[in-house]
C-alpha cells in the first residue's frame, strides 16, 4: 500500500511539474506573461482536472460537461497547459506561440478562440461571477427538465480564483447571491498565496475570507495545503457532498512554487523568470526535460480522452432513454441548448409589432418594453429576466415571470424573474454566465445612469458575443426630480462606443417591439435598450420593416407642413423623436 501511495504522489508531482514547466517556458519564450499563478496552482489543477472534472476533450461543447472557469485569467498558461495535456485540440505549437498574434493562446483566455475555454477572463472577479451564473443556469435547467428516473442535467461549475478576485467588489455581489440561491454545485478553489503585483497583500487585504464566505451562506473548507494534490482532491470530495450550499476551498500556496529565488515574491507574478532562474527551477523540481518537452508517461497520466468519451457516452445513453419517455421535453432541451428560438417566434414578433402599430399608444418606452415582454415571455420559456432592485421602475416583470425563490432546502419555485438586489455589476456578469452556459436568454434592468456600474461586464459580453439584453430605463433628463445624479447625459454615447454592442433607443411602442425582436434573434451580440420614464406619443409609419435597420426616414419635409426645400436634416432617437417632429 505504501508503495502505491508513493507512486501516486510521484505521478501527481510529475503532472503538476509539467504545468509549471510549460508555464515558465511559454512565458519566457513570449518574453511576457504571468508564470507565478500557474506554478502555484498546479497541484490544485492536478486534483481537480485529474480526479474530478467531467469533460470530453473530443467534444468541448458536450452539454452535460462540468464548467471550469479560471477567474484569475492572467494565469492563462495553467488552463492552456491543462487543455493540451488532457487531449484537447491545442497542439504544442500553440503553447510555443503563447501571447502571439493569431495564436489560440492569448494572454488571457478567450471563449470561442481556444477549445475548452468556457468564458473570457482577465478583469478580476468576473470569472467567479460568471461561474455563479453558470451554476444558477444548471440548477434551473435541472429542475425544469429532470424527471424521476431521468437525470439529464447534472453537472458542476468549478472556479479557480486568487486574492485579486476576492479584493474586487463584484466578488461580494456574486458570492452573496450564490449563497442566497443555495448553489450547491458551485465549487470555488481559492489560490491564497498572499502576493499581488505590489507585493505581500497583508497591509491592504486583511479580510477573514473564511468568515466572510460563511456569512454569505457558503460551505467553507480549509485552509489546506494547496500543494498537496491528494488533500485537495479529497477536499473536493467533501465539497461535492454539499446539498444546500456552494463551497469555498481555501488553498494556501506559494506563487511561483518551485522557483528557488522567485517563489513567494511579486517577482514571480507578471514577468518571465529568466533563463538562469528557469534552470535553477528545473533542478529544484527534478525536471530535467528540455523546454516544451513532456515525457510520454506524463502525457499518459493526464490523458482524459478515453474517460471523457466514456462519460459522454454514458450521458448519451441516459438521454436516449429520456427521449423515449419524454420526447417533448427532450426536443425542448435540445432546442434551448442550441439557442434556437421556437418556430412560432417570427410570426409572434410580427404580430407583436403590428399590434403596437395598430394601437398607437402614448406610453413610456419602458412600458412599451413590458408590453413586448408580455408577449415574448409567454412564448419563450428561456427568457430569464431580472432587475437590480428596480423591478417596478424597469418593468422587467410579466405575468409569465414570477419572482424566483428558493426554499430552505434549495428547491426553486420555477420563477423566471430574478431579484438581483442593488448589484448592477454582479447582475451583468451573472447574466454573462447564464448566457455562456446556455439554455436561457438573460435580461436585466436598472437605470441607464447605473450602466456605469455594469459597464465592464457589458464590454465582456460584447467581446464574447453573448445574447444578453440590458434594459436601461429612465434614459434622459426626463427623469426629472431625482436630479443630475440620476439623469443620463453621456451614457448613450458611451455605450455606443462599445464594439459589438447593439444600442437601441426606441421612440415608440412599435420601435420598442422591433428592438426586442432583433435582440432576441441575434445570437452573436448583446443589446442595450435605452428606455424612457416619460410618455412618448406614437409616430405614424409608412413601413414597419424600416425600423429594424436601426435608422430610417420618419417624415419628409412635406409631411410636416413644409412647402419649401429642407435646409437641414434633424436626426433624433427615443423621446426626442416627438420633439423633432414638432421642430
Amino acid at each position: 500500500m505504501a508503495d502505491t501511495q508513493e507512486q501516486a504522489v510521484s505521478t501527481s508531482a510529475e503532472m503538476a511539474n509539467a504545468i509549471r514547466a510549460l508555464a515558465m517556458d511559454a512565458v519566457q519564450q513570449a518574453n511576457s506573461g504571468h508564470p507565478g499563478a500557474p506554478m502555484g496552482m498546479a497541484d490544485m489543477a492536478v486534483a481537480l482536472w485529474g480526479r474530478h472534472l467531467k469533460h470530453n476533450p473530443a467534444n468541448p461543447h458536450w452539454f452535460d460537461r462540468d464548467r471550469f472557469v479560471l477567474s484569475n485569467g492572467h494565469g492563462s498558461m495553467l488552463v492552456y497547459a491543462l487543455l493540451h495535456l488532457t487531449g484537447y485540440k491545442l497542439p504544442m505549437k500553440e503553447l510555443k506561440n503563447f501571447r502571439q498574434l493569431h495564436s489560440k493562446t492569448a494572454g488571457h483566455p478567450e471563449v470561442g478562440v481556444t477549445p475548452g475555454i468556457e468564458t473570457t477572463t482577465g478583469p478580476l472577479g468576473q470569472g467567479l461571477t460568471n461561474a455563479v451564473g453558470m451554476a444558477l443556469a444548471e440548477k434551473l435547467l435541472a429542475q425544469e427538465f429532470n424527471r424521476d428516473g431521468h437525470t439529464v442535467v447534472d453537472h458542476r461549475s468549478y472556479v479557480l480564483m486568487g486574492d485579486g478576485c476576492l479584493m474586487e467588489g463584484i466578488s461580494h455581489e456574486a458570492a452573496a447571491l450564490a449563497g442566497a440561491w443555495k448553489l450547491n454545485k458551485l465549487v470555488a478553489l481559492y489560490d491564497s498565496n498572499g502576493i499581488s503585483i505590489d507585493g505581500q497583500v497583508a497591509p491592504w487585504f486583511v479580510d477573514n475570507t473564511a468568515l466572510r464566505f460563511v456569512a454569505y451562506g457558503w460551505n467553507v473548507l480549509g485552509p489546506i495545503d494547496g500543494h498537496d494534490a491528494e488533500l485537495v482532491a479529497n477536499t473536493i470530495v467533501e465539497a461535492k457532498k454539499s446539498t444546500e450550499r456552494p463551497t469555498l476551498i481555501i488553498c494556501k500556496t506559494a506563487i511561483g512554487h518551485g522557483s528557488p529565488n522567485r517563489a513567494n515574491t511579486a517577482k514571480a507574478h507578471g514577468e518571465p523568470l529568466g533563463a538562469e532562474e528557469i534552470k535553477l527551477t528545473r533542478e529544484a523540481l527534478n525536471w530535467p526535460h528540455a523546454p516544451f518537452v513532456i515525457p510520454k508517461p506524463v502525457y499518459a497520466a493526464w490523458d482524459a480522452k478515453a474517460s471523457g468519451a466514456a462519460a459522454e457516452q454514458g450521458w448519451n445513453e441516459r438521454f436516449k432513454a429520456y427521449q423515449a419517455d419524454h420526447p417533448e421535453l427532450a426536443r425542448e432541451l435540445v432546442r434551448r441548448m442550441k439557442g434556437d428560438l421556437p418556430k412560432k417566434f417570427n410570426q409572434l414578433a410580427v404580430d407583436t409589432v403590428v399590434a403596437a402599430h395598430t394601437k398607437a399608444e402614448t406610453v413610456a418606452s419602458r412600458k412599451a418594453s413590458q408590453l413586448a415582454l408580455e408577449a415574448f415571455t409567454a412564448a419563450l420559456p428561456e427568457l430569464l429576466g431580472g432587475s437590480a432592485d428596480l423591478t417596478g421602475s424597469n418593468l422587467t416583470n410579466t405575468k409569465s415571470t414570477p419572482s424566483l425563490r428558493f426554499d430552505f432546502e434549495g428547491k426553486g419555485n420555477g420563477g423566471r424573474h430574478i431579484n438581483y438586489g442593488v448589484r448592477e455589476f454582479g447582475m451583468a456578469a451573472i447574466m454573462n454566465g447564464i448566457a455562456l452556459h446556455g439554455g436561457f436568454i438573460p435580461y436585466g434592468g436598472t437605470f441607464l445612469t447605473f450602466s456605469d456600474y455594469s459597464r465592464n461586464a457589458i464590454r465582456m459580453a460584447a467581446l464574447m458575443k453573448l445574447r444578453v439584453v440590458h434594459v436601461f430605463t429612465h434614459d434622459s433628463i426626463g427623469l426629472g426630480e431625482d436630479g443630475p445624479t440620476h439623469q443620463s447625459i453621456e451614457h448613450a454615447a458611451s455605450l455606443r462606443l462599445i464594439p459589438n454592442l447593439d444600442v437601441w433607443r426606441p421612440g415608440d411602442t412599435a420601435e420598442t417591439a422591433v428592438a426586442w425582436t432583433v435582440a432576441l434573434q441575434n445570437k452573436a451580440r448583446p443589446t442595450a435598450l435605452l428606455l424612457s420614464r416619460q410618455n412618448i406619443s406614437y409616430a405614424p409609419k409608412a413601413d414597419l420593416g424600416d425600423i429594424s435597420r436601426g435608422a430610417y426616414v420618419l417624415a419628409e419635409p412635406s409631411e410636416v407642413g413644409l412647402k419649401k426645400k429642407a435646409q437641414a436634416v434633424i436626426i433624433a432617437t427615443g423621446s426626442e423623436v416627438q420633439l423633432a417632429l414638432k421642430a
